[in-house]
């Protein structure tokens, strides 16, 4: 069923924003004041919880296929989400330089079009193939 696939998808990437944003918040505070640097390891972080979880709990991971291309395709299809959702975040920052004080804001901003790319392209090219007997 596409729209309970969907549903999980959505948690799935809620828990991945959750990653993501603590991520982001602990970079900040112990290891960097670029807010750059820290989104860039809050987003690999993000990246392989959500591969996992989509794999286990949405796309029926237990069907074979090379894990390998599987990630260089899941992998190729986060970058195309995560630019759009970089480039909102990044566009916010520099519009309204005080959001970099609460980077979260502008990170849920750019979440919600990536998480359309990201669904997208996870359903029909990612996981799809595993799926083409169904």
């Amino acid at each position: 069923m596409p729209f309970g696939r969907f549903a999980k998808f959505v948690v799935v990437g809620g828990v991945g924003f959750v990653i993501d944003a603590g991520v982001l918040t602990l970079a900040l505070r112990e290891l960097t004041s670029s807010v750059y640097a820290a989104r860039a390891l809050s987003f690999g972080s993000a990246v392989l919880t959500t591969w996992l979880l989509n794999r286990l709990f949405v796309f029926d991971g237990g069907r074979r296929t090379s894990l390998v291309a599987e990630y260089g395709r899941y992998i190729l299809t986060q970058v195309a989400g995560a630019l759009c959702n970089l480039g909102v975040f990044v566009a916010l920052v520099e519009m309204i330089p005080r959001l970099a004080a609460t980077p979260v804001v502008p990170l849920a901003i750019g979440a919600v079009l990536g998480a359309l790319i990201n669904y997208a392209g996870s359903a029909l090219w990612v996981f799809g193939a595993k799926r083409s007997g169904s």
